[in-house]
């Protein structure tokens, strides 16, 4: 058994990148740490520019740079229903707030408040945010088919694409609640593309 302790001290990995790696967090704060040892990417220091779109990436359709640059159908849907879910979780939230902290309880206690308040914004936030973000799916699946038919993008598509979304959304409770809502979110949509142009 002469032979085990020399085992144990040898290393049975040859070339080990990690072998200079820091130890301790004291060896990172100090500045001791090295990143290009453990990944080639991590010595790019300045030389990656974030956020830049490309050129021919950009939506080539006649009308579509605005103030917000698209890069197609994929990126509108993917932004537009992000921001309205994010957006309307924030507003139902507030909303759920108001009504939670408003809402009479039999027994005054500051947990049954709280609780009040956190079923409120859950079941308003939730409602308005999961809303918003349908709503901004089928728009944007609807005004990127009538941009590419059309061949351009501008804001008569847009409210086109908000009154056929208003009319889908409200379809089942009768042609008066579908008009209406295609009316509101068409003006929304034009609004909102007006805003884009001009800003």
């Amino acid at each position: 058994m002469a032979g085990t302790s020399e085992r144990a001290n040898s290393s049975f990995v040859q070339n080990d990148p990690l072998a200079d790696a820091p130890t301790s967090s004291q060896d990172l704060l100090l500045g001791s740490f090295d990143p290009s040892k453990l990944h080639p990417l991590a010595d790019i220091e300045d030389k990656l520019d974030y956020l830049v779109l490309d050129d021919e990436k950009m939506s080539d359709l006649p009308g579509a740079g605005t103030a917000i640059p698209s890069r197609g159908w994929s990126d509108d849907l993917c932004y537009g229903t992000g921001t309205m879910y994010l957006s309307g979780l924030a507003l139902g939230g507030l909303w759920g707030l108001r009504e939670g902290a408003r809402k009479p309880l039999a027994v005054s206690n500051a947990r049954l408040r709280i609780n009040s308040i956190l079923n409120a914004v859950t079941r308003r936030g939730t409602f308005i945010g999961n809303s918003a973000g349908c709503l901004a799916l089928v728009y944007n699946a609807f005004n990127s088919s009538i941009d590419h038919f059309r061949g351009q993008h501008d804001t008569y598509g847009s409210m086109a694409a908000g009154a056929l979304t208003g009319a889908l959304y409200k379809s089942t409770a009768g042609v008066k609640p579908a008009l209406a809502a295609a009316a509101v979110i068409s003006g929304s949509a034009g609004i909102w593309s007006y805003v884009k142009r001009r800003v």
